[in-house]
């Protein structure tokens, strides 16, 4: 720490006033907040590896040429194991997603828009970053190959899937490994600067909520997939469906600013390789730092991932038959299914399995007390089956609005959704996919608005929607919540849910 002090020193003129230790990320380097006599910061580093200082120190100014949103260098030691950058602040795009990410993945309108800012930035340092950028200063290697997707890939094999126990046929599993390993590197026109681990807590925001990046000193020539398959399917962000299909028309349309785009439907055939190799390199990072290193947080980490890959397989169809066939059997392990939870949630609810709306048994029947007509206006939203006749009025006040979703395509009537809901992603996928539940909504949406402003002025204190299906599980349930939170979000009242036949119920307060 003393070199750094002298480093500073050399660059301002006079020692630190202030150092404070911060946070470190997942390196061996150390960084320190230096503060000047009049107020004004830095960040200070000392690193262990020259080459992966000289790497950052590289890119940092290359891209600061390029007027990127990265730190400034201001110094560097001799032998480049310290260096001082400009002080991006202490807030970072995880601590400010924070909620959403402990909520189980509803994520506020604020907190998605700063996913947007973020998503829309990433084709600008992966491009404009690529132009005239000497790789040969990468670290530890300038690309991204098939020599490097087949260290990961084997890495996966060793340190996770020998782990489980699980009989496999290491011959047949190579070759779909190779195969894999070709088609990832197999397109040149996708190549940019692969920043290689874009993720929310390498995100800073100013003030303003404007993002700069930082720790992209592992980045190398690479497809532009992967970043983005890093960050929208890392498994602990738990980013819902519908936000994270809108995060991928985000960059898409970014990604059109810098370069020519394939169509739609190949870019996102090649997204879901990417997806897919980024599952098992996680994994296998799991495993080693799980396993041999008996760290529980990544032992935990273990089920949501396997949950991404679950999903991954089950909407797309990959050319590598006795791989898939392998990681079907090991997302279907017991030992690998979503921990439970029994954590009191903000609304006086538990949760029981992985879904964050159903209640726990302690907490009695899944019903609301009748509304006390006193104070601000409360929309009660239900979903219920027509077999069961329409939910009772609890407020006095005579009922409200009832839609009838029948009239759109039911996805009850397919094998594989038969024992899920409205609030499963598989059956969210289905009626989004079909579109005729969105435009049924629409409809929904101006009712609901013109109804919901016009009781706030007139000072009404409680409403009433309701949705009916055939069986109160998948249409009802999915316009249910989703006009709950359209309200929610719109006008920031206190809405309250109960999926009747489902026995949930939720307080958006």
């Amino acid at each position: 720490m003393q070199k750094l002090r002298e480093l500073y020193k050399q660059w301002s003129g006079a020692e630190p006033q202030q150092m404070e230790k911060l946070p470190g990320g997942g390196s061996n380097r150390e960084y320190f907040r230096m503060i000047s006599s009049t107020g004004e910061s830095v960040v200070g580093c000392v690193g262990t590896s020259r080459d992966e200082n000289h790497a950052f120190v590289y890119l940092a100014q290359h891209f600061t040429k390029r007027q990127l949103p990265v730190p400034k260098i201001l110094a560097v030691s001799d032998d480049e194991l310290r260096y001082i950058q400009t002080d991006l602040g202490s807030v970072s795009l995880f601590d400010a997603i924070r909620g959403g990410r402990e909520a189980g993945g509803r994520y506020t309108l604020k907190e998605q828009e700063l996913l947007r800012r973020t998503i829309r930035e990433l084709p600008n340092i992966q491009l404009r970053g690529f132009r005239e950028l000497d790789f040969s200063n990468c670290y530890p290697q300038p690309s991204f190959d098939t020599d490097s997707v087949l260290f990961d890939l084997n890495y996966f094999k060793y340190c996770f899937l020998k782990a489980t126990e699980l009989d496999f046929h290491e011959l047949k599993l190579e070759a779909d490994f190779r195969l894999l390993a070709k088609d990832l590197t197999a397109a040149d026109d996708e190549q940019c600067f692969l920043y290689r681990d874009f993720q929310a807590r390498n995100v800073m925001l100013d003030a303003d909520g404007k993002p700069y990046f930082i720790d992209f000193q592992g980045g190398r020539k690479g497809p532009y997939y992967y970043d983005l398959a890093s960050f929208l399917w890392q498994a602990s962000a738990k980013y819902p469906y519908k936000v994270r299909r809108e995060l991928v028309y985000e960059y898409y349309n970014a990604l059109k600013m810098y370069t020519e785009v394939p169509s739609p439907h190949h870019f996102v055939d090649r997204l879901s390789l990417f997806v897919l190799f980024r599952q098992l390199q996680v994994l296998g990072a799991y495993g080693f730092r799980g396993y041999f290193e008996r760290k529980q947080h990544f032992i935990e980490s273990i089920p949501p991932a396997m949950q991404n890959l679950k999903e991954l397989l089950n909407e797309r169809n990959f050319p590598y038959p006795y791989l898939v066939h392998l990681l079907e059997q090991l997302t279907e392990m017991p030992k690998f299914q979503q921990v439970q939870v029994t954590a009191a949630r903000a609304d006086g609810y538990r949760t029981t399995d992985n879904n964050p709306y159903k209640p726990h048994p302690q907490d009695g029947p899944a019903t609301f007390s009748k509304y006390d007509a006193q104070g601000p206006l409360v929309v009660r939203v239900f979903s219920f089956s027509f077999g069961k006749g329409i939910p009772e009025d609890e407020s006095g006040n005579g009922g409200g609005y009832v839609f009838d979703c029948r009239s759109t395509h039911n996805p009850g009537r397919y094998e594989p959704y038969k024992k899920l809901t409205g609030l499963d992603e598989p059956v969210i996928r289905f009626l989004e996919d079909d579109g005729e539940i969105l435009t049924f909504l629409d409809s929904v949406y101006k009712l609901a608005d013109a109804h919901v402003r016009r009781y706030i002025q007139r000072g009404f204190t409680s409403l009433m929607f309701c949705f009916g299906c055939t069986g109160g599980q998948h249409r009802s349930v999915y316009s249910a919540q989703h006009l709950a939170e359209h309200i929610h979000e719109k006008f920031g009242i206190e809405v309250r849910i109960n999926h009747r036949e489902q026995g949930i119920t939720q307080v958006l307060k």
